[in-house]
């Protein structure tokens, strides 16, 4: 059976090509390993190019899109199979449901929150597969450091491993994977 990986990621167009390009050649990568995409749909940032990349070396996108960003034109017109959710807390909750693991590109707030929920639902037993930081080029440096001094100071439990950070595109599949 093939595997599923839920990739969030910024939407934002106006994003540093480097960071695109590590996004294309994540949905390359997962299209090349039989891995289906399930992300929020959209067309344009990492999103974008995450799907661009997996659409074209024959993957598998699938798409998590909720009704009122599709009403307004912002799905992405090649997806394998786009989902329409009712809200945002569905289109995660769908997009989790639907993953054997998950990673995290660079982002802002909407991918903020997408990761650390989800990192939080592991944390619950209510996610099962593995969460990967994709830690393109220290981009997620300072939350890093957050996340470890809230462990040091008792915040969170010493050592429990809920995530794993990845430092290249092929790590970060791997990772998430459990390869």
């Amino acid at each position: 059976m093939n595997k599923s990986i839920v990739v969030y990621c910024a939407s934002s167009s106006k994003i540093d090509e480097a960071f695109l390009s590590s996004a294309r050649e994540l949905g390359r990568l997962m299209a090349l390993k039989e891995v289906t995409l399930i992300d929020g749909g959209g067309q344009t940032g990492l999103m974008g190019a995450v799907n661009d990349g997996c659409i074209e070396a024959g993957g598998l996108a699938i798409g998590v899109i909720p009704r009122f960003m599709d009403d307004r034109g912002w799905a992405h017109s090649g997806l394998s199979h786009k989902i329409v959710a009712e809200d945002m807390h569905n289109r995660k909750k769908t997009m989790a449901d639907m993953a054997d693991g998950a990673i995290a590109l660079p982002g802002g707030v909407g991918t903020f929150e997408e990761l650390l929920e989800i990192i939080t639902w592991r944390k619950l037993n209510l996610f099962h597969g593995n969460v990967v930081i994709f830690n393109d080029k220290g981009y997620y440096d300072p939350l890093l450091e957050m996340l470890d001094k809230a462990a040091r100071l008792g915040f969170t439990k010493p050592g429990e491993k809920l995530f794993d950070v990845a430092y290249s595109v092929d790590e970060a599949l791997n990772k998430a994977l459990g390869q």
